[in-house]
């Protein structure tokens, strides 16, 4: 074979891999490999094909932008084309980009968001429509799932006549993104793969299934401003600015740069500085600041010569595997962890690194004793990459997963259809028992201050908790004979526990830790059936009709109230004091419409009586809706201690702004 064969033969390979790999992330939200690792099989591709233009194929997806548009949604045509960008890889490439069209000063710099793009419509300052990216020229119509992003304005501050048109990224943030994989590993799911595909496959939600939008809670960011001249503004760095003072999120971390050495000290500042932020960037986006000269500078088919992405390399270290551990969570799962030699890795040591589940660990052939390839995967996960075979030694052990479980001895199960094994000894198993009090006691559940990892860790090995209702029944003296606990901490938590039994019946349910039920799906239960022995007594048919419940969520909840183990805990919490219904005149006035009449309330700062869940679900039992953004439409905002933008929106709006004592006179807590 001659070597124009040989090069013909790799460029057919590349153009079908990359067709694979752009399909698995920009269609089905569900990608194999790294970004860089695509990026790399790309320049490889682009390089060929300089070299050998005979065998290009012009009409490539490389030359094009974005991904199919889902049929399940209606086609959206963007009246501009919403186009990709270039990237770069070091400051000599970003050099000969602007050299090549002659611009070598004015730019504005901006971290770039690994998310969804969309865009957005706006008329007379009302939120009318919003699409996907899609081929840049034909998107998905997402306008009904979009507006369940609460940090998406659906009305802008002192909006301008017209229609305006916005783009930018849909997001997940590292700390959801983490929650919820965690979530998915108990219920023995596959966990995504980075925040981008897992914000990409939940605005994807089909009409039954979006109030998963909302239970997972996305977040946006704008930073285009299209047409933007015929608002008299003429400069992107400006356009950022009208954008915030409008009301519309973006994000902070952008920079107006005199010069290319302006824009390397930008790149070279961020490299580290991006791992404080609380959502996933890849690099920064260069764009010449100029808006009135980006029509001139003109685009290819695929990406403007105004602007660049210069992308950060991947952090990638080499260690070792010296053992394999593993934790048992809340609903049972069991998940293997690689132990580490320690590696300096995103500014920070690490020593341990997540396989996910065994089907993994195969698939990828970790063995203990492997020499691994680990990166920070979404900027904070590790997590191996490959394993180095070439330095195998033959003393590498394969891991299995173990019959019985670490912690209580159990037999471990594999249920058909699932990834995960699990223990199934949920009432005595103590590795299940520490993590359902740690959830038992989180925000979203009864939100009891104090009652952490290392408190739940001690209760549990002291043997002093053997259920959750356990926790209600220790006294003074039994605190603080633990570890590190002393008086005033003993205090405190004892307050915690006697505040939390006052907490909403949906606190309640939530905390219970049922498989699939979250704060949205308890809330919803709580809605329809009022009371525990409603739920207790419901058939699994009559759970599944509940509009945003479905089958799983519905056979998860009459499972567990099957249990007998289940039934005697909610008779403890009974007899302890805790509200199991919601409140018969908290009920007759929401039903009748009466009370706060759908008045809706804001809230922001620090309460000190409750907090803002707490006072949100009291408005919700008394008629009212809450929101969390400030628009046109907010009734009231209620200010507490060190109250933020929402309190300076309220008064630019003219909104009714009411202090904690206020708010709670109107409520008649």
């Amino acid at each position: 074979m001659n070597d124009n064969n040989i090069f013909a033969a790799r460029m057919n390979e590349l153009y079908g891999l990359i067709e694979y790999h752009a399909d698995l992330y920009y269609n089905k939200d569900n990608p194999e490999i790294s970004d860089s690792e695509y990026d790399s099989l790309v320049r490889e591709l682009n390089q060929l094909e300089k070299d050998y233009p005979q065998f290009a194929r012009k009409d490539f997806l490389t030359h094009k932008v974005g991904g199919v548009p889902n049929d399940l949604f209606a086609k959206v045509n963007h009246e501009v084309p919403m186009l990709s960008l270039d990237n770069v890889f070091d400051f000599d490439e970003l050099e000969n980009f602007f050299g090549r069209i002659n611009l070598t000063s004015d730019f504005t710099c901006e971290m770039k968001i690994d998310g969804l793009a969309v865009s957005l419509i706006y008329e007379d300052g009302n939120f009318i429509r919003g699409a996907t990216r899609g081929n840049g020229h034909v998107g998905e119509d997402l306008t009904s799932n979009l507006m369940l992003i609460d940090s998406l304005p659906k009305k802008l501050i002192n909006p301008p006549s017209g229609k305006i048109e916005v783009r930018g990224e849909v997001l997940m943030t590292l700390e959801r993104f983490n929650n919820i994989n965690k979530i998915r590993e108990e219920n023995g799911e596959t966990p995504f793969a980075n925040p981008r595909n897992a914000a990409a496959g939940t605005l994807r939600q089909s009409e039954r299934n979006n109030h998963i939008i909302k239970e997972r809670g996305l977040d946006i960011f704008l930073y285009y401003l299209v047409d933007a001249e015929k608002l008299g503004i003429n400069t992107q760095f400006e356009a950022l600015n009208w954008l915030s003072e409008h009301g519309l999120p973006t994000q902070k971390a952008f920079e107006f740069c005199k010069t290319l050495d302006d824009v390397e000290k930008f790149i070279s500042k961020w490299e580290n500085e991006r791992h404080k932020l609380n959502y996933v960037t890849d690099g920064v986006v260069i764009k010449f600041n100029d808006l009135t000269q980006w029509q001139k500078i003109g685009s290819t088919s695929h990406a403007p010569k105004w602007a660049v992405a210069f992308k950060y390399p991947p952090e990638e270290a080499k260690t070792k595997i010296l053992e394999i551990k593993i934790s048992v969570g809340r609903t049972g799962v069991l998940t293997p962890v690689a132990v580490l030699e320690p590696v300096r890795l995103g500014g920070t040591q690490v020593q341990r690194a997540g396989l996910h589940n065994a089907d993994d660990i195969a698939r990828k052939d970790i063995r203990v004793g492997d020499v691994v390839k680990v990166r920070k995967a979404a900027e904070i996960i590790p997590e191996v990459v490959e394993v180095d075979k070439s330095a195998r030694t033959g003393g590498e052990k394969i891991f299995t997963m173990p019959e019985r479980c670490p912690f209580c001895n159990s037999e471990i199960v594999k249920i058909p259809g699932e990834v995960a094994f699990r223990c199934p000894n949920r009432a005595s198993c103590p590795a299940q028992l520490k993590e359902s009090i740690k959830y038992f006691a989180s925000r979203d559940g009864m939100n009891i201050k104090g009652l952490g990892n290392r408190l739940a860790s001690n209760l549990v090995d002291a043997g002093k908790v053997k259920t959750l209702s356990d926790i209600y029944k220790l006294k003074f003296e039994d605190w603080i004979t633990l570890d590190k606990v002393r008086e005033r901490m003993a205090n405190f938590v004892l307050s915690q526990l006697e505040l939390s039994k006052s907490r909403p019946f949906v606190n309640l349910l939530t905390a219970l830790g049922i498989r699939d039920v979250g704060k949205n799906a308890a809330s919803l239960l709580v809605e329809h059936f009022g009371n525990i022995d409603a739920l207790i007594n419901a058939s699994e048919e009559e759970i599944s009709s509940i509009e945003g419940i479905g089958s799983v969520i519905a056979k998860s909840v009459h499972e567990f109230f099957r249990n007998e183990e289940n039934l005697i805990l909610i008779e403890n919490f009974r007899n302890l004091g805790f509200n199991l219904s919601t409140s018969r005149g908290d009920s007759a006035i929401a039903e009748s419409g009466k009370g706060l009449n759908n008045q809706i309330f804001v809230f922001t700062g620090t309460l000190s009586t409750m907090t803002r869940e707490e006072a949100g679900e009291k408005v919700k039992s008394l008629g009212g809706k809450v929101s969390n953004s400030v628009s046109s439409k907010t009734d009231f905002v209620v200010a507490g201690d060190k109250a933020g933008s929402k309190l300076k929106k309220a008064e630019t709006l003219g909104i009714k702004i009411l202090s904690e004592q206020e708010f709670l006179n109107v409520i008649q807590f």
